[in-house]
């Protein structure tokens, strides 16, 4: 029975949800951090779930553990669902959270049509590839102008119905009940125990291949290489 479950992230944030989310469960939450230097999952799909399976199959084929990954962003209907898997980069690869918005809102002025939605999808993988897949959305309008002071990304600028305020004017448990992330997380959690049972019996149907250092090519990465075959 493995033991370890690898949140392919170093956002210490998501780290603690995640571990606090499945505490009464028989299982060990490990980080990208606790690894030392690890090459990054090229995000290059076009959807959610590619990139959010992208980063947790390389994940768990660089370890030899089973990973799980998020990837999420805006969807604006009236821009054809951009920014959509550009949502962290809309104004540029070094665009800020400030940055982005200001895109934003220049690209939808004069525009009618405000629905959009935050959308994510959390992706589980073993080291052989199988993977499930879970989503969340939720669903709001693009304000004129950013409101609130607290949250990040397009938060100040989404406005949720549901409570009459922009998420960054929701408490962090208003908004972990709500957000499209929360919603995803809470499926994950309510199957959780279905999790593990499947992780397990994938895991034992074939030995996880050993780190496939080809894998380290498109990453650019250097000769610095962490995960060493043990001769």
């Amino acid at each position: 029975m493995f033991n370890i479950l690898v949140l392919a992230t170093r956002n210490k944030g998501k780290i603690r949800e995640f571990q606090e989310l499945v505490k009464d469960f028989p299982v060990e939450i490990r980080s990208l951090a606790d690894f030392g230097p690890i090459p990054e999952a090229v995000e290059d799909g076009e959807t959610f779930d590619d990139n959010a399976y992208k980063k947790a199959h390389f994940t768990a084929k660089v370890l030899g553990l089973p990973a799980i990954a998020d990837d999420s962003g805006l969807v604006v209907e009236a821009l054809g669902g951009a920014p959509g898997v550009r949502s962290a980069r809309y104004a540029g690869e070094k665009a800020s959270d400030a940055d982005n918005i200001a895109k934003l809102l220049k690209e939808m002025q004069g525009e009618k049509n405000r629905k959009a939605a935050f959308e994510c999808v959390i992706s589980i993988a073993v080291p052989s590839g199988p993977a499930l897949t879970y989503e969340g959305r939720c669903e709001g309008e693009i304000l004129e102008e950013p409101r609130g002071s607290d949250g990040f990304g397009y938060d100040p600028v989404f406005y949720c119905p549901e409570y009459g305020k922009s998420f960054a004017e929701l408490s962090m448990e208003e908004k972990n009940r709500v957000s499209h992330r929360g919603r995803a997380m809470a499926e994950v959690a309510r199957e959780f125990d279905l999790v593990l049972k499947w992780l397990a019996q994938r895991l034992t149907e074939e030995k996880p291949p050993k780190p496939d250092h080809e894998q380290f090519e498109h990453n650019d990465w250097s000769e610095e290489v962490m995960v060493r075959e043990v001769k």
